[in-house]
């Protein structure tokens, strides 16, 4: 059982880690101060404990305000993918392509298929992933796209809605050529994608390419493409 000082110095802890916003120590210092006793830890594993504690959960923190920030339909992600009900998508290129690097080349990737062959999860899947790998994503349909380029064109503000979208590293759009868009609209949805191309070329590094959900084809400054079309196997255009 605490003692009365110790409840006042338990109280004053959490009180300066309040402070310095370090919640998690402040929630489980106490928890890992009785375990580091019970193991007879040293002083400075108990303070690698803390700091583990607090580092481990910003980090699951900060991922799922990527999560949230990057609008998902649905949070969906490769593991829960049955890739034995699609045979000609390979497991190991997708997980590949998992690992960011398409992203970091600059290059768009391309979903092709019938309704229903796992196009959008596929997408928001490897979305989840850039999220975890600390990436800003966004997620969103074309029409989605193009109601907000035309709302923001009404209002003055177009180049400013299009520098927004320019600031994330990966953008899924989905559902491309399932809705007719007007000859204008179509034009914005690929001022939007090439700006993604034109920050690539810029001092803050490369941007990523979106995923869609048709076999519309944009190049890259790399001049390259991955296409992934489930009625055969994923070719990249050299």
């Amino acid at each position: 059982m605490k003692t009365a000082g110790a409840g006042v110095e338990d109280e004053a802890v959490r009180q300066q880690c309040r402070l310095l916003r370090l919640p998690t120590i402040g929630a489980q210092f106490r928890q890992l101060a009785e375990e580091a006793v019970q193991q007879r830890q040293t002083q400075v594993r108990y303070l690698e404990a803390l700091l583990s504690a607090e580092l481990e959960d910003r980090e699951q923190r900060a991922v799922q305000r990527r999560i949230w920030e990057a609008r998902l339909p649905r949070v969906k992600t490769l593991e829960e993918f049955d890739f034995m009900q699609t045979p000609k998508i390979s497991a190991n290129q997708v997980r590949e392509l998992a690992e960011g690097g398409y992203i970091e080349r600059a290059e768009p990737l391309i979903l092709i298929g019938e309704a229903g062959t796992g196009k959008t999860h596929l997408a928001t899947a490897l979305c989840v992933a850039a999220c975890h790998q600390r990436r800003r994503v966004r997620f969103t349909t074309a029409a989605g796209l193009v109601n907000e380029m035309v709302e923001a064109r009404q209002q003055g503000q177009l180049s400013r809605a299009i520098g927004r979208w320019s600031r994330y590293e990966l953008i899924a759009i989905d559902e491309v050529g399932y809705v007719p868009l007007a000859e204008a609209g179509a034009e914005m949805l690929f001022q939007v994608i090439f700006g993604q191309r034109r920050r690539g070329n810029g001092p803050a590094g490369k941007r990523g390419g979106g995923s869609a959900g048709s076999g519309q084809c944009v190049r890259t400054r790399a001049g390259r493409h991955h296409a992934y079309d489930q009625r055969k196997t994923c070719q990249r255009d050299g």
